[in-house]
Protein backbone atom coordinates (compact mmCIF):
# COMPACT_ATOMS: atom_id res chain seq x y z
CA UNK A 1 0.00 0.00 0.00
CA UNK A 2 1.32 3.39 -1.06
CA UNK A 3 2.32 5.93 2.09
CA UNK A 4 3.71 9.57 2.31
CA UNK A 5 5.95 10.67 4.97
CA UNK A 6 6.75 14.26 5.49
CA UNK A 7 10.16 15.11 7.21
CA UNK A 8 11.45 18.57 8.29
CA UNK A 9 14.39 18.76 5.85
CA UNK A 10 16.84 18.90 8.65
CA UNK A 11 14.96 15.97 11.21
CA UNK A 12 15.20 12.73 8.51
CA UNK A 13 14.60 10.79 11.61
CA UNK A 14 11.15 11.89 12.90
CA UNK A 15 8.21 12.53 10.42
CA UNK A 16 5.74 15.01 11.05
CA UNK A 17 3.47 13.96 8.73
CA UNK A 18 1.64 10.11 7.50
CA UNK A 19 -0.69 9.11 5.28
CA UNK A 20 -1.58 5.92 3.44
CA UNK A 21 -4.95 7.16 2.68
CA UNK A 22 -5.08 7.73 -1.05
CA UNK A 23 -7.61 11.00 -0.72
CA UNK A 24 -5.20 12.41 1.49
CA UNK A 25 -1.97 11.46 0.02
CA UNK A 26 -3.11 13.20 -3.37
CA UNK A 27 -4.10 16.66 -1.71
CA UNK A 28 -0.52 16.94 0.27
CA UNK A 29 1.26 15.93 -2.74
CA UNK A 30 -0.83 18.54 -4.97
CA UNK A 31 0.46 21.24 -2.22
CA UNK A 32 4.20 20.59 -3.55
CA UNK A 33 2.58 21.02 -7.70
CA UNK A 34 3.05 17.02 -7.74
CA UNK A 35 0.21 14.76 -9.37
CA UNK A 36 -0.92 11.40 -7.67
CA UNK A 37 -3.67 8.90 -9.00
CA UNK A 38 -4.20 5.50 -7.94
CA UNK A 39 -5.21 3.57 -11.08
CA UNK A 40 -6.88 -0.03 -11.06
CA UNK A 41 -3.88 -2.42 -12.63
CA UNK A 42 -5.95 -3.82 -15.83
CA UNK A 43 -3.55 -6.63 -15.87
CA UNK A 44 -0.59 -8.91 -12.99
CA UNK A 45 2.51 -8.23 -14.43
CA UNK A 46 5.73 -9.39 -13.49
CA UNK A 47 9.30 -7.92 -13.61
CA UNK A 48 10.58 -9.31 -17.07
CA UNK A 49 7.13 -8.79 -18.77
CA UNK A 50 7.57 -7.93 -22.31
CA UNK A 51 7.43 -3.84 -22.73
CA UNK A 52 5.06 -3.80 -26.20
CA UNK A 53 2.52 -6.13 -23.44
CA UNK A 54 2.57 -3.98 -20.95
CA UNK A 55 2.34 -1.20 -23.11
CA UNK A 56 -0.92 -2.28 -24.87
CA UNK A 57 -2.36 -2.89 -21.81
CA UNK A 58 -2.25 0.58 -20.37
CA UNK A 59 -2.69 2.12 -23.79
CA UNK A 60 -5.36 4.18 -23.20
CA UNK A 61 -4.32 5.92 -19.94
CA UNK A 62 -0.96 6.31 -21.80
CA UNK A 63 -3.09 8.16 -24.73
CA UNK A 64 -5.21 10.34 -22.39
CA UNK A 65 -1.69 10.87 -20.62
CA UNK A 66 0.27 11.97 -23.84
CA UNK A 67 -2.64 14.51 -24.58
CA UNK A 68 -3.20 15.74 -21.41
CA UNK A 69 0.76 16.73 -20.45
CA UNK A 70 2.48 16.72 -24.75
CA UNK A 71 4.74 12.90 -23.60
CA UNK A 72 6.16 12.16 -26.85
CA UNK A 73 8.45 9.21 -25.70
CA UNK A 74 7.21 6.34 -23.50
CA UNK A 75 9.00 3.35 -21.98
CA UNK A 76 8.25 0.58 -19.64
CA UNK A 77 11.33 0.24 -16.52
CA UNK A 78 11.44 -2.78 -15.36
CA UNK A 79 13.78 -4.34 -12.36
CA UNK A 80 13.41 -7.58 -10.46
CA UNK A 81 16.05 -8.51 -7.29
CA UNK A 82 17.93 -10.57 -9.75
CA UNK A 83 19.22 -8.05 -12.03
CA UNK A 84 22.83 -8.01 -12.96
CA UNK A 85 23.53 -4.09 -13.28
CA UNK A 86 21.17 -3.67 -9.86
CA UNK A 87 23.39 -2.01 -7.54
CA UNK A 88 24.68 0.32 -10.73
CA UNK A 89 21.31 1.79 -11.53
CA UNK A 90 20.05 1.52 -7.89
CA UNK A 91 22.80 3.81 -6.85
CA UNK A 92 22.10 6.18 -10.89
CA UNK A 93 19.00 7.60 -8.85
CA UNK A 94 20.19 7.97 -5.14
CA UNK A 95 21.70 11.57 -5.28
CA UNK A 96 19.24 14.43 -5.77
CA UNK A 97 18.66 15.60 -8.92
CA UNK A 98 15.90 17.77 -11.11
CA UNK A 99 14.94 17.27 -14.76
CA UNK A 100 14.09 19.87 -17.43
CA UNK A 101 10.62 17.90 -17.63
CA UNK A 102 8.13 16.65 -15.92
CA UNK A 103 9.30 13.09 -14.28
CA UNK A 104 5.97 10.52 -14.99
CA UNK A 105 5.56 7.37 -13.51
CA UNK A 106 2.57 4.97 -13.11
CA UNK A 107 4.03 1.88 -11.08
CA UNK A 108 2.05 -1.32 -13.14
CA UNK A 109 4.24 -3.87 -10.11
CA UNK A 110 6.21 -3.71 -7.26
CA UNK A 111 7.25 -0.50 -6.07
CA UNK A 112 9.69 2.10 -5.18
CA UNK A 113 10.49 5.15 -3.36
CA UNK A 114 10.24 8.58 -4.40
CA UNK A 115 11.91 11.42 -2.68
CA UNK A 116 11.20 15.08 -2.76
CA UNK A 117 13.34 17.97 -1.56
CA UNK A 118 10.69 21.01 -0.95
CA UNK A 119 12.09 23.78 0.44
CA UNK A 120 12.22 23.16 4.15
CA UNK A 121 10.44 19.40 3.87
CA UNK A 122 11.25 16.32 2.61
CA UNK A 123 8.19 14.28 0.97
CA UNK A 124 8.83 10.71 1.11
CA UNK A 125 6.51 8.60 -1.12
CA UNK A 126 6.38 5.08 -1.38
CA UNK A 127 4.95 3.77 -4.26
CA UNK A 128 3.30 0.68 -5.43
CA UNK A 129 1.06 -1.12 -8.31
CA UNK A 130 -1.57 1.64 -9.15
CA UNK A 131 -0.03 4.63 -8.41
CA UNK A 132 0.79 7.38 -10.80
CA UNK A 133 3.06 10.28 -9.95
CA UNK A 134 4.14 13.36 -11.93
CA UNK A 135 6.52 15.63 -10.45
CA UNK A 136 7.04 18.93 -12.56
CA UNK A 137 9.92 20.09 -13.94
CA UNK A 138 12.70 21.46 -12.06
CA UNK A 139 11.42 19.32 -8.52
CA UNK A 140 14.24 18.31 -6.58
CA UNK A 141 14.33 14.76 -5.71
CA UNK A 142 15.80 11.11 -5.80
CA UNK A 143 14.52 7.97 -6.32
CA UNK A 144 15.29 4.44 -4.44
CA UNK A 145 14.54 0.76 -6.08
CA UNK A 146 16.12 -0.70 -2.94
CA UNK A 147 18.79 -3.23 -2.72
CA UNK A 148 16.70 -5.91 -3.93
CA UNK A 149 14.58 -3.97 -6.62
CA UNK A 150 11.72 -5.43 -7.87
CA UNK A 151 9.06 -3.52 -10.02
CA UNK A 152 7.54 -2.02 -13.11
CA UNK A 153 7.24 1.29 -14.08
CA UNK A 154 5.64 3.05 -17.27
CA UNK A 155 7.71 6.31 -17.86
CA UNK A 156 6.58 9.39 -19.66
CA UNK A 157 8.75 12.32 -21.61
CA UNK A 158 8.22 14.92 -23.23
CA UNK A 159 12.04 15.16 -24.46
CA UNK A 160 12.01 12.42 -26.91
CA UNK A 161 15.27 11.39 -25.01
CA UNK A 162 13.97 10.29 -22.44
CA UNK A 163 15.64 10.29 -18.97
CA UNK A 164 17.73 13.27 -18.47
CA UNK A 165 19.22 14.69 -14.96
CA UNK A 166 20.73 17.47 -13.42
CA UNK A 167 22.51 16.42 -10.42
CA UNK A 168 22.12 18.95 -7.24
CA UNK A 169 25.41 18.33 -5.78
CA UNK A 170 23.72 18.53 -2.60
CA UNK A 171 24.00 15.62 -0.22
CA UNK A 172 20.84 15.99 1.28
CA UNK A 173 19.19 12.32 -0.05
CA UNK A 174 22.28 10.16 2.08
CA UNK A 175 20.97 11.89 5.11
CA UNK A 176 17.20 9.92 4.32
CA UNK A 177 16.15 6.38 4.79
CA UNK A 178 16.65 4.13 2.64
CA UNK A 179 13.69 2.26 0.87
CA UNK A 180 13.76 -1.51 1.70
CA UNK A 181 11.17 -3.63 -0.56
CA UNK A 182 7.85 -4.42 1.70
CA UNK A 183 7.81 -8.30 1.85
CA UNK A 184 5.37 -9.43 -0.38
Amino acid sequence: MSKLRIFPADRPQSPAWSSRNPRRIAAKLAEAGIRFERWRPRVKVNPGAPQTEILDAFRPDIERLKAEGGYQAVDVVSLGPDHPQRAELRKKFLDEHTHAEDEVRFFVAGGGLFTIHDDDQVLEMECRAGDLIALPAGTQHWFDMGPTPSFVAIRLFTNPAGWVAQFTGSDIASRFPRYERPAA
